[in-house]
């Protein structure tokens, strides 16, 4: 089939068809739609973002329901309010010749009786998030009993975000011969339970095989040190002068604070995560779709309403915690048959992940270096001598042309272009000339690797805590490396060989951060309870357990699991700790903190204060 007119639908749909520009179907409508349109059967469709699924299960939808009747005929649930914004606007667009229709959003962060009102009205179609979906059914400002065809959008997205328990409440509600749709980019076993659950002997269609990246996407990764992760960012950003990117980080404070350094840093770019207000997260994604945000930082579940085709890079800043999620990423760029670049930042613990995720797509991935210095500037240089070259000369400089002239009457043209070009180039040559090779070298083959998750090398290149918390406080070895990876606003690599016990823990860092991580717990209170960190001396190489058992310690600790310094009774919740630590010790404790503010100040090379940055234009 190469036309939507061989399709079978109907000349309503058609005309909006082409008024929409499009002239042929994409695999997944090929596909879905004769078969929705010729049979009453439940469906489950696999095929990546941006192939058209929308379009998919819209145009079977409209042309069946009746337009004449104001009862709620079709049900759309989709995982974020953005995405349910962007169907909606679609059905609607496809349904512009079709009189008398209603297709009415439903979603949080709005008002829920403006919405109840707009049912009321007569909605054919309700598209909805399954939190507000559910909320209106048990105020009862909503029917849907009598639907005849439900859609399950991005069912895999919906079911990684939690949404189990109210798509199964939602469905309960909803006639049992009903037609179910189920759409989605990936094929997990909770996706597969719930088309068991809710579907009768569906239709099964794929495109491309299951989980599959699409080939217009090619996939590459970095290999650089955790805490050279933004700078690499910059670097790659940099080198592509053009970019008009996603960038993928794990957490809302993560997406919240790369986005703030980016702006400072001179780039044009903007968060999106699920703490900003709906009006916040509207302007956002208006402003990335007029260009005017070249790099959109962004957390998974916001990214789901992102419906952009001219996306050139995808930029996974942090990896997904799941594998599959990597596909919704990727699915970002590459779309409306146009090709895009997938590109991964990653510390040496993570390329297993890698691994992993080249076995779920089908795909290889690309080990490349992050540009030096030297490479970024001749990059930006012609990439300024293509613009001069392409700009079209506006004649209204001509009557300054003959002032212009004397000035440079005495130069030459090859000294005019230098002059002209420094005036970029010269920006980036000093920022870069003196920067590092980001670059590292993966060794992590036959390295210990913590339970942490970091490759780590025996011990030598770190250091080695002790912290008054453990088991009895609520800590496991992920709770605490996640609560110090927050506080000390340090990266996920940063914090590895983690071990709790009972009422102490133990943890490590590289050196480089020991005076941060030891002035930041000086007189340190959490939950109202003092926190003491101090060096040990225990090396966490996995010995001491065993010796004590041979030792019959039991429970004591041996002298090599101390700390320096006895601190049992560090962890007093009255406030007074005079009874434990001398005031030589608060002297050292605040010599080093100054010492660190010192030492973190001079070590800012490439992020340094703005003066000496390389302001990105504005583009």
């Amino acid at each position: 089939m190469n036309t939507f007119q061989d399709l079978g639908l109907n000349k309503d749909l058609l005309q909006a068809i082409t008024d929409m520009g499009f002239e042929t179907p994409s695999d997944v409508q090929a596909k879905a739609i004769p078969i929705l349109l010729e049979k009453e059967t439940d469906l489950v469709a696999l095929a990546q973002t941006g192939t058209g699924k929308t379009a998919a299960f819209g145009f079977p939808m409209l042309q069946k329901i009746n337009i004449n009747s104001r009862t709620t005929q079709g049900l759309i649930l989709s995982p974020t309010r953005e995405l349910c914004l962007q169907i909606t606007n679609e059905m609607k667009q496809y349904g512009k010749y079709c009189k008398g229709l209603n297709v009415v959003a439903i979603y949080g962060g709005a008002s829920i009786t403006d919405q109840a009102r707009e049912v009321k009205r007569g909605a054919q179609i309700i598209v909805a998030t399954p939190g507000r979906m559910k909320d209106m059914i048990k105020r009862k400002m909503v029917d849907i009993s009598k639907i005849e065809y439900s859609v399950l959008d991005e069912a895999d997205e919906m079911l990684n975000m939690g949404f189990k328990e109210d798509i199964t409440d939602i469905l309960s509600h909803t006639p049992e011969d009903k037609n179910t749709w189920l759409f989605s980019a990936t094929m997990p076993k909770e996706v597969s339970n719930i088309a068991k659950k809710f579907m009768k002997s569906p239709i099964e269609i794929t495109v491309g095989n299951k989980n599959e990246s699409t080939n217009q996407v090619s996939h590459e990764y970095y290999l650089v040190n955790a805490r050279d992760r933004y700078q690499a960012l910059k670097r790659l950003a940099d080198a592509n002068p053009d970019i008009f990117s996603v960038i993928f980080c794990r957490t809302k404070r993560d997406t919240q604070k790369v986005a703030e350094n980016l702006i400072e840093d001179g780039y044009s770019a903007g968060a999106l995560h699920g703490d900003l207000s709906q009006n916040q997260r509207d302007l956002v994604m208006k402003s990335f779709r007029n260009k005017q945000i070249q790099m959109l930082v962004a957390t998974d579940v916001a990214a789901r309403g992102i419906d952009v085709d001219d996306i050139t890079h995808v930029i996974n800043y942090q990896l997904p915690d799941e594998p599959e999620v990597y596909t919704h990423r990727s699915g970002r760029t590459g779309r409306a048959g146009k090709t895009g670049i997938s590109m991964v930042i990653v510390s040496k613990s993570e390329v297993r992940k890698i691994k992993s995720i080249e076995r779920i797509i089908n795909q290889k991935f690309e080990l490349k270096e992050i540009p030096d210095g030297m490479e970024i500037c001749e990059v930006q240089l012609m990439s300024l001598a293509n613009k001069i070259n392409n700009t079209e000369i506006n004649h209204e400089i001509d009557k300054y042309l003959e002032s212009i002239n004397d000035l440079f009457a005495d130069t030459t043209k090859d000294e005019l272009i230098k002059k002209f070009f420094s005036v970029e180039f010269t920006r980036f040559f000093n920022y870069y000339q003196k920067t590092k090779n980001l670059n590292v070298t993966d060794t992590s083959r036959g390295e210990d690797r913590d339970r942490g998750g970091r490759a780590f090398s025996g011990g030598s290149n770190g250091s080695r805590y002790f912290i008054n918390v453990g088991r009895k406080d609520g800590y496991d070895w992920m709770k605490l490396k996640d609560f110090l990876k927050e506080v000390l606003e340090l990266g996920r690599d940063d914090v590895f060989k983690v071990d709790v016990k009972e009422s102490f823990s133990f943890f490590n860092t590289e050196k480089e951060h020991q005076e941060k991580v030891l002035a930041f717990f000086t007189d340190f209170k959490h939950d109202g309870r003092f926190v003491n960190v101090e060096i040990s001396e225990d090396k966490g190489g996995g010995t001491s357990r065993n010796k004590r058992r041979r030792d019959g310690g039991g429970s004591k600790r041996r002298s090599d699991d101390k700390p320096r310094g006895d601190r049992r009774s560090s962890f007093r919740g009255d406030g007074n700790r005079s009874d434990r630590r001398s005031s030589g010790s608060r002297s050292d404790r605040s010599d080093r903190r100054s010492s660190s503010s010192n030492e973190t100040r001079s070590r800012r090379t490439e992020s340094s204060t703005s003066s000496e940055r390389p302001r990105r234009s504005r583009r």
